[in-house]
């Protein structure tokens, strides 16, 4: 018999997140405002099923293969209990490939909804959901922000992943433009790069990295300086060009544009909302391909889960 009652239901909100804003290669990530929803609820059969409603419908597996069952299983299994059979309705708004951190948004779904199933059972506390959600997704500088919000710094220890959330200044306006059809995966962009740089590359990106803390908490005006990057952007860059080209361009405006995650997506990061509309302005009249312009906000509460029910069923 499971340890978590039939009837009990969870709602979760997790948001979309940008990693590496240009310097900060697998270290810094923003939240943004595009969520994913999701509804589990447990129920007498064993197994699991999804229903998915919006970005995906029609495309992921709608079974125990799901990412987020996966990351739900997982959670259960860390903790030693016997996973329930679930109903599961997602309702996603965050595109898929697209470099906003779709992987990392059901990864946290998962394991934000199992930390409010096992409510009362086993407690997670955030230590706990970071080292989770870094195992599954491999490293932390997406599901970080997806779970705490905010802008994080993520690194990895011996003891596991260890992150600090910083708030952004509130002149910082964000922009993220992504394409209506190119799609990159993770995996790729990873195969794209070098195993080892040079040494004033790493040196550079060190500078940078600082630079762009200070410009996003408190200078930023120094924002197009602070997202210069040697490490991993023009590694890629092949792999998306039109992505490259149009980065190019911005930053040849003064705007401080960078490649979204793996990509291809592009993050302009602007500190008047009037550079953030010239931006999407200058998307719209140079892109060769349909792109989308969004204009975010930064997300400060992170990923949350509340009850939904909690009656069981006899």
């Amino acid at each position: 018999m499971s340890a978590v009652p039939v009837g009990r239901s969870v709602l979760v909100k997790v948001p979309a997140t940008t990693a590496n804003l240009g310097p900060g290669f697998d270290t810094l990530g923003l939240a943004l405002s595009v969520y994913d929803e999701l509804e589990v609820t447990v129920r007498p059969e064993p197994g699991a099923t999804v229903r998915v409603e919006g970005v995906g419908e029609g495309e992921v597996p709608t079974d125990e293969s799901n990412l987020v069952v996966r990351s739900i299983a997982y959670t259960f299994n860390a903790y030693g209990i016997d996973l329930p059979g679930l109903d599961l309705v997602a309702r996603n708004s965050i595109p898929h490939g697209r470099g906003m951190g779709s992987s990392g948004a059901a990864i946290v779904s998962g394991v934000m909804a199992a930390k409010g199933l096992l409510e009362g059972v086993v407690e997670i506390d955030s230590q706990g959901l970071l080292s989770l959600a870094t195992a599954l997704e491999g490293h932390p500088d997406n599901v970080a922000p997806a779970l705490f919000g905010g802008l994080t710094i993520a690194w990895m220890t011996p003891e596991g992943p260890r992150h600090k959330k910083l708030i952004v200044h509130r002149g910082v306006s964000l922009l993220v433009a992504v394409p209506e059809q190119a799609r990159m995966s993770t995996a790729l962009a990873r195969s794209l790069q070098p195993e080892s740089v040079p040494h004033e590359d790493a040196i550079f990106n060190v500078s940078r990295s600082a630079l762009l803390i200070a410009a996003l908490i408190q200078s930023p005006e120094l924002l197009l300086a602070a997202t210069e990057d040697k490490l991993h952007q023009s590694y890629r860059a092949s792999a998306m060009p039109e992505t490259d080209t149009l980065i190019r361009m911005l930053r040849q405006h003064d705007l401080a544009a960078v490649v979204s995650g793996a990509g291809p997506s592009i993050l302009v990061l602007c500190d008047t909302p009037s550079q953030r509309l010239r931006a999407a302005e200058l998307i719209e009249k140079h892109a060769e391909s349909p792109w989308t312009s969004l204009p975010l906000a930064v997300d400060f509460r992170g990923a949350t889960v509340v009850p939904h029910s909690t009656e069981a069923v006899a």
